[in-house]
């Protein structure tokens, strides 16, 4: 049979899984203030501007008549499904979120959430990276999940202490150079 003649159902990409971060079972979902902020305001932006536009085009593809070789009524329907999957994602994420301030622990040179922290490696090479939430993530910047094995290899530790990270190819062993926080806001 012609795939023209094959109705899709609207729903078939709704079982497309996007590949993001597990929150480890039991574990809270950790996230600074900047990144609790951005994930509300992405929330607000597709709520109150990206959905209603949608809403308004695919209304009027909708009163052009036949919906079937309708391109803005189809893209604008697989549209809004992407975004009300978006919406339910960040909904879930801001429902478990557990807000730490790293600010609290400006001045101590114990690792933990949201430090950030300067390394060098066996081989010399030295490393900064910012420990952050699941959410926040960015390893090109430096910003490297809680969970990631690199993060609890740190954590705890303190400024000038040695900590062994098992990786795929051994054991490495990591010096830990500096300890930094962003310093407290004033209020």
């Amino acid at each position: 049979m012609n795939k023209a003649f094959v109705k899709e159902s609207d729903g078939a990409d709704d079982d497309d899984e996007i590949a993001l971060p597990a929150i480890p079972a039991g574990a809270k979902n950790y996230m600074t203030p900047q990144g609790h902020q951005r994930i509300k305001d992405e929330l607000l932006h597709l709520i109150d501007e990206e959905r209603p536009e949608v809403v308004r085009v695919v209304s009027w593809a909708a009163s052009n008549g036949d919906r079937s070789e309708n391109g803005d009524y189809l893209y604008g329907k697989k549209r809004l499904r992407e975004i009300d999957r978006r919406i339910r994602f960040l909904t879930k994420r801001l429902d478990n979120a557990e807000v730490v301030d790293p600010s609290v622990h400006h001045g101590s040179d114990q690792i933990f959430f949201g430090a950030t922290v300067h390394y060098e490696n066996q081989r010399g090479e030295e490393h900064t990276v910012t420990i952050v939430g699941i959410d926040e993530l960015d390893p090109l910047k430096g910003r490297i999940s809680w969970i990631s094995p690199v993060a609890r290899a740190l954590t705890k530790a303190r400024e000038g202490d040695e900590v062994v990270l098992q990786t795929p190819s051994g054991v490495e062993q990591l010096t830990i150079l500096d300890v930094t926080y962003p310093p407290p806001q004033a209020q």
